[in-house]
């Protein structure tokens, strides 16, 4: 689940990526393989199950704002440093956005912490894609096995 303490992100540049289902939460200075800390959204009604797809609407379900959901994701972000959100879509599909406009109002603590919110594709990056972005974004240099610039490999 997730790590209650904060120790793990505390002070540190995060990126979390947001969706309606799930949070994943990674401090930037992870190591290779280091597993993110996953927030999942509470489904009462059995809402995020596989349905069949409906013109407009690829998931089948409408997603519905969750108060809850979005505290739970401002509690664990909360002893961040600065946060880098990465959602999809756009408005009303935006879970992101949601998220973001929910710590505007109930959480300017959070709130103060934002550096932005960006649109990725995050159903097909990886772990270490997203790391690499984030870096990026945060101008740090990525964790490296090797001198030749291979990450995650081991040593033989």
């Amino acid at each position: 689940m997730v790590d209650q303490d904060g120790d793990l992100i505390r002070n540190k540049n995060v990126v979390a990526v947001i969706s309606f289902r799930d949070t994943y939460i990674y401090a930037t200075d992870a190591k290779p393989g280091e597993r993110p800390e996953r927030i999942v959204a509470p489904d009462p009604h059995g809402r995020f199950h596989k349905v069949h797809h409906k013109a407009g609407n690829p998931s089948g379900t409408y997603e519905d704002d969750s108060p809850a959901y979005w505290e739970e994701i401002a509690d664990e972000l909360a002893p961040a440093g600065a946060i880098l959100i990465f959602g999809h879509g756009n408005g009303k599909a935006n879970a992101s956005h949601h998220w973001v406009s929910y710590v505007e109002h109930q959480r300017p603590d959070v709130a103060a912490k934002l550096v932005a919110d960006v649109r990725v594709d995050i159903d097909h990056v990886d772990e270490e894609q997203v790391l690499r972005l984030a870096q990026t974004y945060f101008d740090e240099a990525p964790n490296r096995d090797f001198g030749d610039n291979r990450r995650g490999a081991s040593g033989s």
